[in-house]
């Protein structure tokens, strides 16, 4: 198997835990008719990603052969970079330091919201009053907002342009990790439709899950996706 398929596979995984997608879907399934807000926020969610996609993906296959040659000379070292940071985050989250910037952030974010309340204004974010207008539109904008390329999409997208298998393999590929980036949303919204009654009890029950065992994922994750990146970078330089 490519090594660049495993990349894409182990990126998706990494979309798939999205804090900002989770408190979406939280208030969409709190407001009349969720289907239908989760539904214009997945419309528009795929909208701005697979555009976003196949407009990254095709630009680099458009590029000219001398700056093809030289993202492949720099990509071991850039995924050797990659990996080290990964590891870095998974050592930094089993062994807790990350706690003192924890700390420090939230008080920040408290002292905001605590001055925000007293000034009279919304302490939540624009995108999340969006959503609480409970109009499908308003999601359907709001989706596409939030789904704006991050990171590791940017990374996905690469290794697809790096695999070269063609207009219709890139395009499924492309559409897969859309697929698996929205999957907090698109399962509740499976469950709307075919067990709407028990559908919020598996996402509460799948919430507080995420907060017993968030941080043993995020470690388990950076430290499997931060070995491979590592290993592949120095085989490719080797």
């Amino acid at each position: 198997m490519s090594s660049d398929l495993v990349d894409i596979f182990l990126l998706s995984l990494v979309a798939m835990f999205n804090p900002t997608l989770l408190a979406a879907v939280t208030i969409m399934m709190l407001m009349p008719s969720p289907k239908r807000l989760m539904l214009g926020y997945l419309l528009g969610a795929y909208t701005t990603s697979v555009t976003c996609g196949c407009v990254i993906v095709f630009a680099l296959n458009g590029s000219s052969s001398e700056t093809s040659s030289a993202k492949h000379t720099i990509s071991p070292a850039e995924d050797i970079v990659v990996g080290l940071l990964s590891l870095a985050l998974a050592w930094a989250l089993r062994t807790g330091r990350d706690q003192p910037f924890q700390a420090r952030r939230r008080q920040k974010k408290e002292a905001k919201v605590a001055a925000k309340r007293e000034a009279g204004k919304p302490t939540e974010s624009l995108p999340l009053r969006m959503l609480g207008k409970g109009d499908p539109k308003v999601t359907f904008l709001v989706g596409a907002v939030l789904s704006f390329p991050g990171a590791s999409f940017l990374a996905a997208m690469d290794h697809i342009h790096k695999l070269k298998a063609g207009t219709a393999a890139s395009v499924l590929l492309i559409l897969y990790f859309c697929l698996m980036q929205q999957i907090i949303l698109e399962l509740p919204l499976l469950g709307y439709v075919f067990a709407p009654d028990s559908t919020r009890d598996r996402v509460d029950r799948f919430k507080a899950w995420m907060a017993r065992r968030g941080r043993t994922v995020a470690v388990i994750g950076a430290a499997v996706i931060g070995l491979w990146l590592l290993i592949s970078g120095v085989v490719a330089l080797i």
